[in-house]
């Protein structure tokens, strides 16, 4: 299901961006925005096979948008937040722990810091203070780095060798979907859902453990929601023939 939605939001974005190269779109301003956000991280893997709202703990990002076009947006960020996940959230069909779970006892704790460079489309013009609609749902896709430093520790004595303290550094796809509100000219308020696939299954150090105990073959996922809020700077274009004759300004 992941995969399906991290495919879907790619396809709309390169869709929705190179029919901005061929439009007529030009806006006469163009917006920048500096903001802040609070959240929550989350981690799939081996010690959480499915996302899990428990598993959330807390994050906080910073950024910085860049519009190319009234649709498309330029958006820079760095994130950092806490990794948890434990067996004992993992249930099985009968609501209760599931027994492979119950044998490896396992959890994981750490911290998560990340860069990303991503693509925004947005669905409606919000910044265009003339218009009645000031908000936009969007989607987005692009690179980040992370880096993170995580302990996992199995209570299972038998499972001694699961337990380790590594860091790791990667490449991750970031891709999800978003809300964007304009309270007034400057301020803007934002909701966001965004999930990071990996190439590696390296950030609970479990993928080259005893096959028995573990999966080695799905790689590892993080996902980061929240709220923000940000500040619009507004740069108005000057049409050239004034550029050239200042005298029509007066």
């Amino acid at each position: 299901m992941t995969n399906l939605i991290l495919r879907s939001t790619l396809l709309v974005c390169l869709v929705q961006a190179g029919s901005v190269f061929f439009s007529n779109s030009a806006s006469a301003q163009s917006t920048s925005e500096v903001g802040i956000g609070l959240g929550g991280l989350s981690y799939k893997g081996e010690l959480s096979p499915s996302y899990q709202l428990k598993n959330n703990r807390p994050a906080i990002t910073a950024f910085y948008r860049k519009d190319i076009s009234a649709p498309v947006t330029l958006r820079a960020a760095v994130m950092g937040g806490l990794l948890r996940a434990d067996d004992g959230n993992v249930r099985g069909e009968t609501g209760t722990v599931s027994p492979l779970a119950a044998y490896r006892n396992t959890n994981m704790k750490g911290n998560l810091v990340e860069l990303s460079w991503v693509m925004e489309y947005n669905f409606l013009n919000y910044h265009f203070r003339k218009d009645k609609i000031h908000f936009t749902p969007y989607v987005f896709v692009g690179l980040a780095g992370f880096y993170t430093k995580t302990t996992t520790t199995s209570l299972n004595p038998a499972l001694a060798a699961l337990n380790k303290e590594e860091s790791l550094i990667g490449i991750a796809i970031p891709a999800g979907v978003g809300f964007k509100y304009a309270l007034s000219q400057h301020w803007n308020l934002g909701l966001e859902i965004g999930a990071r696939k990996l190439f590696t299954d390296e950030l609970d150090h479990l993928s080259k453990q005893n096959p028995v105990v573990v999966n080695s073959h799905d790689q590892d996922w993080y996902f980061y929601n929240g709220l923000s809020v940000s500040y619009t700077f507004y740069k108005i274009h000057c049409p050239d023939q004034y550029k050239d004759n200042p005298k029509l300004l007066k």
